[in-house]
């Protein structure tokens, strides 16, 4: 990081990025978790017993889900995190910029 940028706005961009990242992994999970609901509801109104292979894929793509589903909210206890951590510096930083005006207040 430079010199010249703010803690509060590295940390910030930082954020921005990580919910973005979380913001596309989520949608691409809805896409897939739409496409298997999609291709489920094809083989349950197809009317004939679900083959092995099949009954195979669903038990991974259920891991696969549960997987994921960890690998969100990981994600959204970092974002969390950040968001603290931006929090914390916004507030440093306000109260520094109020002492600083007492400070000058004090000195007239």
């Amino acid at each position: 990081m430079s010199p010249s940028v703010r803690p509060e706005i590295a940390s910030f961009r930082e954020l921005e990025s990580l919910v973005r990242h979380l913001g596309e992994e989520l949608a691409s999970f809805r896409r897939r978790a739409l496409q298997a609901e999609a291709r489920l509801k094809a083989i349950e109104t197809g009317g004939g017993p679900a083959s092995a292979g099949l009954i195979e894929r669903v038990a991974v793509l259920e891991a696969e889900n549960r997987d994921l589903a960890r690998r969100v909210e990981s994600a959204d206890g970092k974002a969390r995190h950040m968001l603290a951590r931006v929090r914390f510096l916004r507030q440093q930083q306000d109260g520094a910029q109020e002492r600083g005006a007492d400070h000058r207040g004090a000195e007239r």
